[in-house]
């Protein structure tokens, strides 16, 4: 029997994704002028105040505040009236070193015999879906808000979208867990006030997510999923007829609250813990993307047309405790899931340094990851300039998501003899 699921996305404006983009522009920030800095920021947004909290260990000095600044007149919070603004809000700095109990754990005279920063478990998924490896819900979810966004800069269809927006995508599968239609789409955006006529407003906003969002997000897909768009589709747009009041003065927003956001929108696996604001040495976050890169590349090559893949660790040891495949009984090899970790633990080194290394997590490249998912997104180099507050300037070419480089299809298809 057919059966519907659902993923959300949350844009750049909503208040945990600021707090989110503030705490990696901190760490992009600390890297820039010492790699080896060791990084744990959380932020709090609310009505006109950002708190900066947490533990870092560097040889740079950072403008933490100005930092914190510039994240949110980039976002677009640049205006009074939403009663938080870069330029006026009220900026807080609380963090402190990090703890040394931990810091002998994972430093060690031998690079290649650093500990890992945190014990818990991590989970990578990739699937045959979409062209990005990535469930087709969260895909579309990600597009509609990063779309509605560009709409948003450019102030010509539509003028009166404030940043803060979230949607939702939901699909209705066959029993074969293919793709069929669109059940249901759901925006929610921050807008301007319509002279209090909500009426006329709420109707001119589904007219314009309907009629100009909409088809510019189909233009971007392939013909077959351009087909899963109909006329039976239910469009919720700003449900509670108006939003007004939003961002960080509608609700607070804290740093790794929208995990599920950042990963595989329900899909998959979770290990539970947050990205932003750590640097590689904590495995939440590095081997999160190891196990990504891991699972995008089994797929790519034709081991499976779905995988989930999970690792391990306790704080200060260096190898995993484990790694656990499962391919949902989609394998396309003769070999039990077991057998494939077993083959997968041979072909990566999965050691925190070693993951540092492969996926050059060392450099400032992690502002571009805290807001519309930190897989699927499209590897690339960009220059990227960082300026220090004594007047030193830190300019290079930078690798952005390393962990969605298909760069060990043939290594696996050779261990698996494809």
């Amino acid at each position: 029997m057919p059966y519907l699921f659902t993923s959300e996305s949350v844009s750049e404006g909503h208040p945990d994704k600021v707090a989110d983009q503030i705490s990696d522009a901190l760490l992009d920030n600390f890297l820039a002028f010492d790699p080896q800095s060791k990084v744990a920021c959380e932020t709090l947004v609310t009505t006109g105040l950002t708190v900066l909290s947490g533990e870092v260990r560097s040889n740079s000095y950072v403008d933490v505040q100005q930092v914190a600044r510039d994240v949110i007149n980039r976002i677009g919070y640049t205006k009074g009236e939403y009663m938080f603004d870069g330029n006026s809000c009220g900026v807080i700095s609380t963090i402190h070193e990090q703890s040394q109990d931990i810091n002998q754990g994972v430093d060690r005279g031998n690079p290649e015999e650093q500990g890992a920063g945190d014990q818990g478990m991590m989970f990578g998924y990739a699937t045959k879906e979409t062209e990005n490896y990535m469930p087709l819900a969260l895909d579309l979810s990600h597009k509609i808000l990063m779309e509605l966004a560009k709409l948003r800069r450019e102030n010509n269809d539509i003028q009166y979208l404030r940043p803060d927006s979230k949607s939702q995508v939901t699909i209705e599968y066959s029993d074969d867990n293919v793709p069929q239609r669109i059940e249901a789409i759901v925006v929610s955006t921050q807008h301007d006030g319509f002279d209090n006529d909500d009426e006329k407003m709420l109707t001119k906003i589904k007219n314009d997510i309907i009629n100009i969002l909409i088809p510019r997000v189909k233009a971007q897909l392939k013909p077959e999923l351009q087909k899963l768009f109909n006329d039976d589709i239910k469009y919720h747009i700003n449900p509670t007829g108006k939003f007004v009041i939003g961002g960080p003065h509608g609700d607070a927003g804290l740093t790794g609250r929208k995990i599920i956001v950042d990963t595989y929108g329900g899909k998959g696996a979770h290990g539970g813990g947050a990205f932003s604001g750590k640097d590689p040495s904590k495995v939440d976050r590095s081997a999160a993307y190891a196990t990504r890169h891991i699972a995008k590349n089994l797929v790519a090559a034709g081991v499976a047309d779905e995988i989930l893949v999970q690792v391990s660790y306790a704080i200060g040891v260096v190898e995993p405790m484990g790694i656990y495949v499962s391919t949902y009984g989609s394998a396309n090899v003769g070999m039990t899931d077991g057998e494939i970790a077993k083959k997968v633990s041979e072909i990566f080194d999965m050691r925190p340094y070693a993951i540092e290394t492969r996926l050059k997590l060392r450099n400032p490249m992690y502002s571009e990851s805290a807001a519309y998912g930190h897989m699927g997104r499209e590897p690339r180099t960009e220059k990227k300039t960082f300026h220090a507050s004594n007047g030193d300037v830190f300019s290079q070419e930078v690798e952005l998501f390393t962990w969605e480089k298909l760069d060990y299809v043939d290594k696996v298809k050779a261990a698996f003899g494809l």
